[in-house]
């Protein structure tokens, strides 16, 4: 008996518990990416999640039956199964994670050889297709063949028990930690004997981000580099006390903002369960929209090369083309999505780029995306430029002010986008449809896109150092979108 596998997404994999993503669909997964990639090394690590361990344990033992030998990095964030598969020079990596997703939910990150990443495109759909290929029997079979005794206990497995437990004893399965190259990589992007002393605030959201900076902070000591940590939530917990870490939610950032204001830091930290995405609030505890964190690292990277293509998202870029023009770069604009603003990196030779959803993509970095390397690149700006992280935004807030990504839930989106369209289009000076529908209007401009996946609009404006247009075209705006 074959298997329909609901959990393969456009770019990764991603289901509930039990109902969409078990350790026999781990298995299948595996040993598809194996014996369709013909991968013969292959790096495997896994989040915080209570589950995590028990799918990459079956995971792997799909992967060696697949043919592949494995290593297990451990718990670790997905940035660091980027970094292992080009560092260690193996045929592709696979992070177990959910990243921000609710508690009942896990998934997978997946690569190819150099960290390419793998899409329905690019390989994934195979992959699907050979998952659910394999008969049931035989799967259950080779899953006891690793330890289990067929009895499938469903809540043994959601609070974290594995069934496969003998791969210690496999000569293809070998344990590796990386966290020290890794660290000396990523701190590599700046000059540490340049960082004045500061105070930051970091919140791990009880996720994979802790030991990354128990890391970093123990490099920093060493060398004798002032930097001083205050954490928040930094002990990794699979049952996330705090909740799920997602700064991206207003809800989700009270505790970072009111650390910095109590320690008097320079700035704070927060991160999302697997930390490829991180967010910065300023000495004031505000929080600041990723669009502004784009800019400031383009000027970062500029500073030290103007010589370079930076690639950035159509959403809001008015404030990212000013500072790339301001350098001397080349800027380059790519629709929205990790899988699409890689392959324009690797097409440009990019050497940063970045997405208003707190993603940062650097070309030394497998043109992948980090959330540990742009905090170092803003210490060092701040210390470099003698300027707080609150002076710098601020500017740059003023000279462009922007509404933040505004999502409104409807009954029919396309009907929604019709009467924006009637509405504006023909006093448009500019249309833009790298990434959903773009209208610019010179000293204003609003993006647009539909969801693929429910019937929502996403909506983002911004002006030229106007706010108070800004806000008067965004409640305009809502007011078409919402009124049904």
């Amino acid at each position: 008996m074959t298997m329909e596998l609901t959990c393969f997404k456009a770019y990764d994999i991603r289901g509930e518990l039990l109902t969409q993503l078990d350790e026999n669909v781990a298995y299948r997964i595996g040993r598809s990416f194996a014996e369709e990639l013909n991968a013969k090394t292959v790096v495997v690590g896994g989040d915080v999640r209570l589950t995590s361990e028990a799918l990459k344990l079956a995971l792997s033992a799909g992967l060696i039956d697949g043919g592949a030998k494995v290593t297990d990095l451990g718990m670790v964030g997905t940035e660091l199964i980027y970094f292992a598969t080009k560092h260690l020079g193996v045929d592709g990596g696979i992070e177990v994670t959910a990243s921000h997703n609710p508690i009942n939910y896990n998934g997978m990150k997946l690569v190819k050889r150099d960290s390419v990443p793998i899409s329905g495109d690019t390989g994934l759909t195979a992959i699907k297709m050979r998952a659910e290929s394999y008969d049931n029997a035989d799967v259950e079979a080779a899953l006891a063949s690793y330890g289990s005794d067929n009895a499938y206990d469903e809540n043994a497995f959601t609070q974290g028990q594995c069934r496969v437990t003998t791969l210690t004893q496999n000569s293809n399965y070998v344990t590796k930690n990386v966290m020290q190259e890794y660290v000396a990589h990523v701190t590599s992007y700046i000059d540490v004997a340049k960082l004045t002393p500061l105070k930051i605030v970091v919140n791990a959201g009880n996720g994979a981000a802790g030991p990354a900076i128990d890391a970093i902070e123990s490099d920093f000591t060493q060398k004798g580099i002032p930097v001083s940590f205050i954490k928040v939530h930094h002990t990794p917990d699979g049952t996330f006390p705090h909740g799920i870490p997602n700064p991206l939610l207003p809800e989700c950032r009270a505790d970072t903002a009111k650390a910095v204001l109590e320690h008097k830091a320079d700035f704070g930290i927060a991160w999302d369960g697997d930390y490829d995405r991180c967010f910065l609030f300023d000495a004031k505890g505000q929080f600041i929209e990723g669009y502004y964190i784009v800019g400031l690292l383009a000027q970062a990277f500029l500073a030290k090369d103007s010589d370079n293509s930076i690639i950035y998202d159509p959403r809001v870029y008015w404030n990212t083309e000013d500072i790339i023009a301001d350098a001397g770069g080349r800027p380059v604009k790519s629709k929205t999505g990790h899988a699409f603003i890689k392959e324009r990196m690797r097409k440009e030779d990019a050497i940063y780029g970045g997405e208003m959803s707190a993603h940062h993509y650097f070309r030394d970095f497998a043109y992948c995306d980090s959330g540990m390397i742009p905090w170092l690149l803003v210490a060092e700006l701040i210390s470099s430029t003698k300027t707080s992280l609150a002076d710098m935004v601020e500017a740059r807030i003023q000279a462009f002010p922007s509404s933040g990504e505004i999502n409104s839930k409807l009954k029919d989106a396309d009907a929604a986008l019709a009467r924006v369209l009637a509405h504006y289009e023909g006093d448009a000076v500019e249309r833009d449809e790298t990434d959903g529908i773009g209208l610019s209007f010179g000293n204003w401009r609003f993006n647009l896109r539909k969801s693929n996946t429910e019937p929502v609009i996403r909506l983002n404006v911004e002006s030229r150092g106007d706010i108070a247009l800004m806000e008067a075209k965004t409640a305009e705006l809502l007011n078409i979108i919402r009124n049904e």
